[in-house]
């Protein structure tokens, strides 16, 4: 089996392809720690644009958070966010910013998503020694 310039090219184009999307989907994301305010929230502003941007949130465990998710396109999938794991689910109206408040009680990783699941970022919640 003989392969022409072409065939090889799309082979090699494919593969590329390929390892650009596990990259995207699966590769590690940096992670942003929220700035604590002079009230003591934890705050960090978050764009919604395609995804979420940064996707990786750390907060601190007992201490207030406020997320405020900036909505920077008219797309369907983007207008709830939902943080199942704290009861939490929101409409993000578009070209505005939408605070999220809550008191993380228990530390670990907690994904939130869009109404139709499909972005997602991550909230760590790591442990306070205060509480202890």
């Amino acid at each position: 089996m003989n392969l022409d310039a072409t065939e090889i090219g799309v082979i090699i184009g494919g593969i590329v392809l390929i390892a650009l999307v596990l990259w995207y989907f699966f590769g590690e994301r940096e992670r942003v720690g929220a700035e604590v305010s002079a009230g003591g929230i934890q705050e960090i502003k978050i764009t919604v644009k395609g995804g979420y941007s940064p996707d990786v949130v750390v907060v601190k465990q007992g201490v207030p958070v406020r997320l405020d998710f900036y909505r920077d396109e008219t797309a369907s999938c983007s207008e709830q966010i939902i943080f199942s794991d704290f009861g939490i689910a929101r409409d993000l109206p578009a070209f505005k910013t939408t605070p999220i408040e809550f008191t993380p009680d228990r530390s670990g990783e907690f994904t939130w998503t869009c109404g139709m699941n499909m972005l997602r970022g991550k909230l760590v919640v790591e442990k306070n020694d205060r509480l202890q």
